[in-house]
């Protein structure tokens, strides 16, 4: 691409901006690991609520879209919208529990939930497992991305694209901390919804298509534009939908959506000033995520179908591009390239405002694992507050070497999701279940951890037997870890009273699964008990509701822009009522957070 001054313009005093924003609060952020990890636990809900709407728009996820779409047409979409689910119960369910910890990692979790050894063995190794080995592997995905970008748009070498990002990202990660993160993600979010609306636009705009109108009447766009997938087609009807639906959305674990609310999520509720400021920046978030984010994507995806109709178009416009990066996930940096002048600067500028922001947030967040619940936990517990920083900004370095060593290997950004989507699978269970039932024990989560790792590793090497359905995959998975962890839940003893007096007198998580707990310590003479009104019914209802509210405004969206504008009244109608029905319950839920 012919990148004329104005757009290095625009990309320089966007770099500019966020490194000074970096070094700007560095010295505030190296005050303690407090104020490096959680900003001093005073962040307001609309802060924190963008900041994760910018994490979780890195430069893989239209890459990953463009993929889906060109493969599984718009209905594909369904296995990533389906964490919407997830998301909702975080908001209405979890988000005030998880602030009531008050603990600095959702890993430190493991020592207030649970007691003894495997306490300590599940924390240390989680710490290691999350925080390195798959935050690496996450990071590598949006570093992969990030590589195809700069060959298509910049002529870059992966060595070169990997490089320069990789500098201008720990510089500004490790110095600013997480303050530094989360105030340039507030500038970074609206400079990448700029950029993704402007490729949209310029999309339509292509010589091959000209309006909408041409591209939704486009032979090779047609049959993918499907919001729903086809009920007539069994096998897509229960991969797409009906698992995700059914088993996918409660039962995986994927950062970002994780169930019960962790990884970067946690980090940013733990932040946030009070309990309902945790619940508003969640609510938010996924508000912002899931209803409005997604068509840009999608119709440049679309729009790379009438362009770049298969891959060996790809392969023709794009001779310099190794085999190994050809993908679908290639045609979104693909259609970029057709961008006027200007325009350039400010889409390459929200590409590497989404790299930044996703990558910033990914190694604050690993760092603080590795520094807080295994570094301080089991090699220095006298370190000094100086020391831990320290050691974060150390780690947060080593994490970007190491993803971006990865980066260079891989091919393809939906090998990544699936892996990352199998390797959760049967777990999800138990990261709902611990706040709410006293018999979930240490060992639950380590056998259910290592049982889905294992079972997966055994499916994808050749052990998946030939006469199952590969779709099925998913489901055996899931339904073998939790037959195991279920099994070993019961066999094993339970955590000490002590523990679990300790846990309920903190958090207060309430219902029929506690009644034991609540009657022990009533018999020793302990009152543990608040008699707060259970909210997890009410939280339910407001989940599903939440659900109707953001699902019915990502269909009107998706429908005005198709032009179908009787269904987008219909679903517009449906968000309305969804939103006063929402209110109603909330302000129930809201009286009873303390």
């Amino acid at each position: 691409m012919n990148i004329s001054t104005l757009d290095w313009g625009i990309i320089v005093f966007f770099l500019f901006v966020t490194l000074f924003i970096g070094l700007w609060v560095s010295k505030k952020s190296g005050k303690n690991s407090s104020e490096y990890f959680l900003s001093g636990r005073n962040m307001p809900w609309w802060l924190l609520g963008m900041s994760m709407v910018a994490t979780t728009f890195s430069t893989d996820t239209p890459n990953l879209v463009t993929d889906i779409v060109r493969k599984d047409g718009v209905s594909g979409n369904w296995t990533w919208w389906i964490f919407l689910l997830t998301g909702m119960m975080t908001v209405f369910v979890y988000a005030k529990l998880w602030r009531k910890s008050n603990v600095t990692t959702d890993i430190e979790f493991y020592e207030l939930r649970y007691s003894g050894k495997a306490a300590k063995f599940l924390r240390g190794f989680r710490s290691v497992f999350l925080g390195l080995f798959f935050n690496v592997l996450a990071m590598s995905a949006v570093s992969l991305a990030a590589i195809k970008i700069g060959g298509i748009m910049l002529g870059l070498t992966p060595l070169q694209t990997i490089g320069i990002a990789s500098v201008i990202t720990v510089v500004f990660s490790s110095m600013g901390g997480f303050k530094g993160v989360v105030y340039t993600d507030f500038i970074l979010f609206f400079v990448a919804m700029v950029g993704a609306i402007s490729a949209a636009y310029f999309a339509i705009d292509h010589p091959k298509i000209g309006s909408l109108e041409n591209l939704f009447t486009h032979t090779n766009v047609v049959e993918k534009m499907n919001i729903f997938p086809d009920l007539t087609n069994k096998e897509t009807m229960i991969t797409l939908f009906i698992i995700p639906f059914a088993v996918q959305w409660w039962n995986s674990w994927y950062p970002g959506a994780e169930p019960g609310g962790g990884g970067y999520i946690a980090q940013r509720m733990l932040a946030a000033k009070d309990e309902n400021h945790a619940i508003g920046a969640t609510f938010f978030f996924n508000a912002l995520h899931y209803a409005l984010r997604p068509w840009p994507w999608i119709i440049v995806a679309l729009c790379s179908l009438v362009v770049f109709p298969d891959l060996d178009s790809l392969r023709s416009a794009f001779p310099n591009i190794t085999e190994d990066k050809i993908g679908n996930d290639l045609a979104y940096p693909a259609m970029l390239t057709f961008l006027p002048k200007g325009f350039i600067g400010i889409v390459l500028a929200s590409l590497i405002s989404a790299y930044m922001s996703t990558i910033s947030t990914q190694l604050n967040w690993g760092a603080s694992y590795l520094v807080n619940d295994f570094y301080k936990r089991f090699v220095r517990p006298e370190s000094t507050e100086k020391e831990l920083v320290r050691v974060g900004r150390i780690c947060t370095v080593i994490l970007m070497v190491l993803s971006a060593g990865l980066s260079l290997v891989l091919t393809n950004a939906l090998q990544i999701f699936d892996i990352i989507i199998a390797f959760g699978a049967g777990t999800g269970l138990i990261f709902l279940l611990r706040w709410f039932w006293w018999r979930i024990n240490a060992w639950s989560e380590i056998t259910a951890m290592f049982a889905s790792g294992i079972i997966t590793i055994m499916f994808n090497f050749g052990l998946y037997p030939e006469s199952w359905n590969p779709s099925y995959k998913f489901l055996w998975i899931v339904l073998f870890t939790t037959i195991i962890w279920v099994t070993a839940t019961f066999i094993t003893k339970p955590e000490k009273k002590e523990t679990l007096y300790n846990f309920y007198n903190k958090i207060q998580p309430g219902g029929p699964g506690w009644e034991k707990i609540r009657v022990d310590a009533k018999s020793e003479g302990l009152d543990i008990d608040k008699k707060l009104k259970w909210t997890v019914p009410d939280g339910i209802l407001a989940m599903l509701i939440g659900s109707i509210l953001i699902f019915s405004t990502l269909f009107a969206t998706g429908n005005y822009i198709y032009g179908e504008t009787t269904w987008a009244i219909g679903y517009t109608v449906v968000s309305i009522v969804s939103t006063i029905a929402l209110i109603w319950i909330w302000k129930k839920i809201r009286a009873n957070v303390l």
